[in-house]
């Protein structure tokens, strides 16, 4: 088992200082300060913090539920269908639904979200539709325009790379006076990059109005968090760029509520950036072009699976006597109709042209072009492809 998987839960313990050497004669002790650390269910989904319950009335709560269970089934939805050819390559959320609902819930609509290319439950929530979604990873370019109902930024998959521009956006509102804030998240591997250091640094010297989300999920593809970082605690990076940070049990949706409306409402009071780190696991590939049973345990898959975010909420609602067994299999019914009917409409709407690869280049095909479309068109007129 790895480190992580025997530490790596939302633990209560502050960070410790870490002594530094200095010299061969010397030790000093660089002051951390402490981390906060927000959980409002335990794995059980019982209230351990009753301060930070967001107190949402019932409705707000089922909508919570639907919105991570249409996250989890849209999500092995796509997976089903990338396995049978009509997918692309996409990465899986399966696991951090909390963490994607949570951190997108305390956002007005003139907010700004910079989602990772494994936000997709978020983007949902946020105004995409499914079936947009799904023209974007099977690569329609018809996907890929933002709805006009969410103020979005395009996702990134080099790794990291967005993070300096959702800044960039958030330097931009301030200047304008705006009382928007940028929400951007990131995984862990990410944190390693220098573009997202570099993003730190310009937002706190500048103040700008920007929530930066670590979705710490314990694997950067194959390399696990302890061989990214010296110090696996991510949010205590926010000392050393002057921001405050916290960190939050991430498949705890209410403490993520928690977490991100005061990182929210301390980045559009103007007092500048806010750093959380969200502590969650991938259950499911990075990629569907990985198999990470090549590098990880099964033991440490299934120590996760006992943190389900979704059974935890679930547990929370039963206690609540806001749900029950015959209405959650009725809302699994509900939302699995729903992605089965987005499916359907990706599907009319998938309609392949082979000669879009010719058309958003030049506004004028030079010559050469023309007669390489043409070419091309003619083969596979004569292979029968329409």
């Amino acid at each position: 088992m790895s480190p992580r998987s025997a530490n790596s839960t939302a633990s209560t313990a502050p960070v410790e200082n870490r002594p530094v050497r200095v010299d061969s004669n010397s030790v000093e002790t660089i002051d951390l300060g402490r981390v906060e650390v927000i959980r409002v269910l335990d794995e059980k989904g019982r209230v351990v913090d009753a301060a930070l319950e967001p107190g949402l009335p019932d409705d707000e709560l089922l909508r919570l539920y639907r919105g991570m269970v249409r996250s989890r089934r849209f999500d092995q939805r796509m997976l089903a269908m990338q396995r049978q050819g009509e997918m692309g390559t996409f990465a899986p959320g399966l696991g951090q639904e909390a963490t994607q609902i949570g951190q997108v819930y305390p956002m007005r609509p003139t907010d700004w979200y910079s989602p990772s290319y494994r936000s997709i439950g978020a983007q949902v929530w946020r105004g995409w539709t499914m079936e947009q979604l799904l023209l974007l990873w099977a690569g329609y370019f018809e996907g890929f325009a933002i709805p006009e109902v969410a103020n979005e930024l395009p996702f990134s998959i080099v790794i990291g790379s967005h993070v300096p521009v959702a800044t960039g956006v958030a330097m931009g509102i301030k200047v304008r006076k705006d009382d928007a804030v940028v929400v951007t998240n990131f995984g862990d591997g990410a944190s390693s990059q220098g573009v997202v250091a570099e993003a730190f640094n310009f937002a706190a010297v500048y103040k700008a109005p920007i929530v930066f989300i670590v979705e710490s999920n314990g694997w950067a593809i194959s390399t696990p968090l302890e061989k990214q970082a010296g110090n696996t605690v991510l949010a205590a990076r926010g000392v050393g760029f002057g921001i405050p940070a916290v960190r939050v049990d991430g498949n705890d949706v209410l403490g993520m509520i928690a977490a991100c409306t005061r990182a929210i409402d301390h980045a559009r009071s103007g007092r500048g950036p806010y750093l959380v780190e969200a502590v969650t696991y991938r259950m499911s590939l990075h990629t569907t072009a990985d198999d990470p049973k090549v590098y990880r345990k099964d033991e440490e898959v299934k120590t996760w699976e006992g943190k389900c975010p979704i059974l935890r909420f679930e547990s929370y609602l039963k206690s609540r006597d806001v749900l029950d067994d015959d209405a959650i299999a009725r809302i699994n019914e509900e939302i699995e109709a729903e992605v089965i009917a987005a499916r359907d409409r990706f599907r009319e709407l998938a309609v392949a042209r082979p000669e879009e690869i010719f058309d958003f280049v030049y506004e004028q095909l030079p010559a050469e072009l023309r007669e390489q479309k043409a070419e091309y068109l003619e083969r596979l007129k004569r292979k029968g492809v329409q």
